[in-house]
């Protein structure tokens, strides 16, 4: 598996976030990686409040927070729907698990993956009464942290062969789905997987949390906010036809809906 990313896909305002914060991505033990894609480090000391929004991956992510009015506590957050804000004020510190697209199930089998999605819920609704939030949260040593996630996933990888066989099979088509630009239809996608259109719905209903055409789309929308931020000048037009839109006014369509605003307003 590959190191973390090192793009700022979903993550909207990046350099105003990074001015203000302490971001790091980092790998997982190697026995978590085919199914965590990497762990997000984040600490503030702010002066003034400071209003973060991201566009959420299809993913689940586990979320530790603490922040200066509340003691430490970890959430499950589903594959988020709409943008997410979190406002920060004074000091705090969060450590997130970002899965992979499909990748948590297997570390709550129980479940499929939509019982998670648009939801944030205590960290014991999936693996029960736990304290991990105080060892990953509390020492300041930043590999310390990460043994400490590392510690905690790792007995709860407890899916059997035949679960972790259709985990690994969402995981790749997931990121075939990010990754392959020639991919413009499901119907035709999951032709050349060999699968039916129901068959590869119901696996991504269980495994990812949303439907192949939602993933489609919202990796299609994080690559043009990504391209509408870093340069100087968009051809709508021509991004849309490249990202496979039948048209300029499909892909605005698509990111008003997601952000709240049309693609020119986001870039101002």
């Amino acid at each position: 598996m590959a190191a973390p990313r090192r793009d700022t896909r979903g993550i909207v305002d990046a350099p105003g976030l990074f001015t203000r914060v302490q971001f790091r991505r980092r790998t997982p033990a190697a026995p978590l990686r085919p199914y965590v894609e990497h762990y997000w480090l984040i600490d503030w000391d702010l002066s003034e409040p400071y209003a973060t929004h991201v566009v959420p991956h299809p993913c689940v992510n586990l979320v530790f927070q603490r922040y200066a009015d509340r003691p430490g506590f970890g959430e499950v957050a589903g594959v988020g729907l709409e943008l997410f804000a979190q406002k920060l004020t004074g000091r705090g510190r969060v450590c997130g698990v970002q899965f992979r697209p499909g990748g948590f199930r297997p570390f709550a089998p129980e479940r499929p993956a939509t019982d998670w999605t648009g939801r944030r819920l205590p960290l014991a609704t999936a693996f029960g009464p736990t304290d991990a939030a105080g060892p990953v949260l509390e020492p300041d040593d930043e590999d310390v942290r990460v043994a400490a996630l590392d510690a905690f996933l790792a007995p709860r990888l407890r899916a059997g062969p035949r679960m972790l066989a259709q985990a690994d099979l969402a995981v790749g088509l997931a990121d075939r789905i990010r990754t392959d630009r020639t991919i413009r239809r499901v119907a035709d996608f999951a032709q050349a997987e060999g699968m039916s259109v129901r068959a590869l719905q119901r696996l991504f209903a269980g495994y990812v949390g949303v439907s192949p055409k939602w993933v489609l789309l919202r990796y299609r929308v994080h690559e043009a906010l990504e391209r509408a931020a870093s340069e100087a000048e968009v051809d709508w037009a021509a991004l849309a036809a490249e990202l496979g839109y039948s048209d300029q006014a499909h892909l605005v369509r698509d990111v008003t809906a997601t952000v709240g605003v049309p693609p020119t307003a986001y870039v101002r």
